[in-house]
């Protein structure tokens, strides 16, 4: 590390020119080559998905997202003369344009006041052209009137939507803040952010070149533009706040660039190679929707970490002691030298937590696990258009139709069967007969023969999608009125759809955890030759998760303080955000696990002394730990701004459990269990340590010499 330091340091221009030169090129290919971002995933053997494919070969039109034209009247009915002709006018427009293969029947409710048309696209929403679908909202917009609302509903008009993740801007303006707050100085505020925008650049670029050959979702390079920025920047300011204390106690600018990046540098190495463990695990679910999620997020990460461990020593160069204070070069200026990088407050808070580390870790404990009890109920689905921001014609279009139809007319199933003959045929129509008079469905469209021998009907539930009792009555459809072996009847539609992808992801989720925490675990085992440190960070690491859901699930299912940030709603945790989420955050976990134990390990490197390991790498980390957790927490915070609920959902999680992990998890928690169990913290088997690689987390004057 510190020949990549020195290197970086002595040949300063040519790393940043290299840099420039690459954010540059690829930028240019990535803007001439463009994206090819897909939301596509596959769930075979799921009803839902051997549905879609029947209708994909009998006929291709019918497997086309199905979408809706809401109108409402303001006074009078859809049907008096002017409304009526108005609404066939626009209808026979939105027939002619591009991607609308069919459209269907009107449908009005009782009272003649509320009334929709459902109509289908070509293909699945996740390959229109957003352009497309939004010709088809601006025509059909054009038959509103003063006396006639025009919504419109369903995935493709939805994922039209602006969906923005709360804005990039606002999460670099608070890192700024909270950087400006810790360092004082303005040059020092701007080296991590430019580190982490230069990396971010080419990381974005990559991601989107990469898209052609790799199939990534549309969110991809936002949510990795968010995890990159938090990272890049924490993963900056611990180098840098490394390379000031070695400047405050007398270094010269090279040597103190160097010593950073060989401490604080390799904390950072280490660190990034977890988070891309954790974000790379879940290519053991098998569902395929999350693997350009996880190469997308992996890329940016390692491109943060080659940034913080070449380009930043390389700009360090060129600042100089500009990095400090003018305060702080006035003292070197008098030979007031730093004996020791340690905050005060931070050093009698572990001072404070040497005397009693049982009870304070005793009450952390506590803490957290009340925080997690409400993940006891978490409830995977996915949140039904009633959720979308109150302006959006999603929602209106929602709301319009549970009144006048029932809120199960928004998201219907789909049966599908395979009837050649006239008895298959005959069998069809008494399974929906069956299906019908079940309780919990309020209506059955007659069945639709839509060629190749293929039946269609559409069940409406007396629930709201996002509903638990719909997912119930789905599951009691295809178990016991229509199962699927004895009556050849599918069951699909978005709902489906949702119920089936919730229940495969729900399904692979110990094995995601399991192997994510087994390779962090031999990681940290390698890292610090212990078996007691890794086992510590496994288990509170998935304590910070629990309690981040802990808190997602009160506010989103149970709607505990909801309002506050726009959500006026309960429902379903969407099934990929536990996935994600959990990547993330068990990776950004080890983050601050691997800085504080890092430093403590040198410390016991140089003291032989647990306690005092403890104390004085507590001490020298802490004050760094929380505002790097700061900054993310703000960060991810910005996604609360963003309208959709999903995104809010991820802020919250996000930031929750970042919070919880800096402040109870890494500050009390660890330091507290590491005082209790003693100098065991540092054993490992002599066995153990012949047969495995060393990674050295220390710096190199303090390696032992492997003999």
């Amino acid at each position: 590390m510190r020949s990549l330091a020195r290197w970086s340091f002595t040949h300063r221009r040519t790393v940043v020119a290299a840099w420039l030169v690459a954010l540059i090129a690829v930028t240019a290919i990535h803007s001439a080559a463009g994206s090819a971002y897909k939301d596509t995933f596959r769930l075979q053997g799921t009803d839902s998905f051997d549905a879609l494919a029947l209708l994909k070969a009998a006929a291709p039109k019918e497997a086309g997202d199905q979408d809706r034209i809401v109108f409402a009247t303001k006074q009078g009915k859809l049907t008096d003369a002017g409304t009526e002709q108005r609404i066939r006018t626009m209808l026979a427009r939105v027939r002619t344009l591009p991607h609308v293969a069919a459209i269907g029947r009107p449908q009005t409710a009782p009272g003649g006041q509320i009334g929709f048309v459902p109509f289908n696209f070509d293909t699945q929403a996740n390959k229109l052209p957003t352009a497309a679908i939004k010709r088809v909202i601006n025509t059909a917009k054009t038959a509103e009137s003063p006396t006639l609302q025009v919504e419109l509903g369903g995935q493709a008009i939805q994922s039209a939507n602006s969906q923005g993740a709360g804005g990039t801007a606002p999460g670099f303006l608070a890192a700024a803040v909270v950087l400006f707050l810790v360092f004082g100085s303005l040059l020092s505020m701007l080296l991590p952010l430019i580190t982490a925008g230069v990396s971010l650049g080419v990381g974005i670029a990559v991601i989107g070149l990469l898209s052609h050959g790799i199939t990534t979702p549309q969110f991809s390079s936002e949510l990795s533009l968010l995890i990159g920025l938090g990272v890049g920047v924490d993963y900056a300011l611990f180098i840098v706040t490394r390379h000031r204390q070695g400047l405050l106690r007398g270094h010269s600018v090279e040597e103190a660039a160097v010593d950073a990046v060989d401490t604080a540098g390799r904390a950072v190495l280490f660190a990034g190679m977890t988070v891309c463990i954790a974000l790379l695990g879940m290519f053991a679910l098998g569902v395929s929707f999350l693997y350009g999620v996880a190469i997308a997020a992996s890329i940016v990460v390692a491109f943060t970490v080659v940034a913080a461990l070449t380009l930043l020593p390389a700009m360090l160069g060129f600042f100089g002691l500009k990095v400090l204070r003018r305060r702080e070069r006035r003292e070197l200026e008098q030979q007031a030298l730093r004996q020791s990088d340690e905050s005060p407050a931070w050093g009698r808070w572990a001072r404070r937590l040497q005397r009693r580390p049982a009870l304070y870790a005793a009450g952390a404990t506590t803490f957290m696990l009340v925080l997690a009890i409400p993940m006891l109920n978490l409830r995977l689905g996915s949140s039904d258009q009633g959720s979308d921001p109150a302006n959006t014609t999603t929602r209106k279009a929602y709301d319009l139709l549970a009144k006048g139809f029932g809120p199960g007319f928004n998201g219907p199933l789909m049966l599908v069967a395979k009837a050649p003959t006239a008895q298959q045929q005959a069998n069809f129509a008494s399974a929906l007969q069956k299906v019908k008079s079940t309780p919990g469905v309020a209506a059955v469209t007659p069945p639709r023969d839509v060629g190749g021998g293929v039946l269609t009907a559409q069940a409406f539930p007396s629930t709201s999608p996002q509903d638990e009792a719909t997912t119930k009555l789905l599951r009691h459809l295809r178990h016991s009125v229509v199962p699927r072996a004895s009556t050849g009847v599918l069951i699909g539609g978005q709902t489906a759809i949702y119920e089936d992808f919730s229940r495969v992801l729900a399904s692979k989720l110990p094995l995601f955890i399991g192997v994510v925490v087994l390779l962090s675990f031999l990681l940290l085992t390698v890292v610090f030759r212990s078996l007691v440190i890794p086992t510590m960070a496994a288990v509170m690491n998935l304590l910070s998760v629990a309690a981040g859901f802990g808190v997602v699930v009160a506010v989103f299912q149970w709607g505990w303080g909801a309002s506050l940030i726009g959500v006026d709603r309960t429902g379903p945790i969407e099934a990929f955000v536990p996935v994600l989420t959990f990547a993330i955050l068990f990776g950004l976990s080890m983050d601050y696990e691997v800085f504080l134990v890092s430093r403590m390990y040198e410390e016991w490197r140089r003291r032989r002394n647990n306690e005092e390991a403890v104390v004085h790498g507590l001490a020298a980390t802490g004050r760094t730990i929380t505002a790097a957790a700061a900054i993310m927490v703000l960060v991810f915070g910005a996604f609360v701004l963003g309208g959709f609920r999903v995104i809010k959902l991820f802020g919250v999680a996000l930031a929750a459990a970042v919070l919880l992990d800096a402040v109870v998890v890494r500050s009390i928690l660890i330091p507290g269990l590491m005082l209790m169990v003693g100098e065991a913290n540092w054993m490992f088997p002599r066995i153990l340590d012949k047969r495995i690689p060393h990674l050295n987390v220390e710096p190199s004057e303090m390696q032992p010499e492997r003999g």
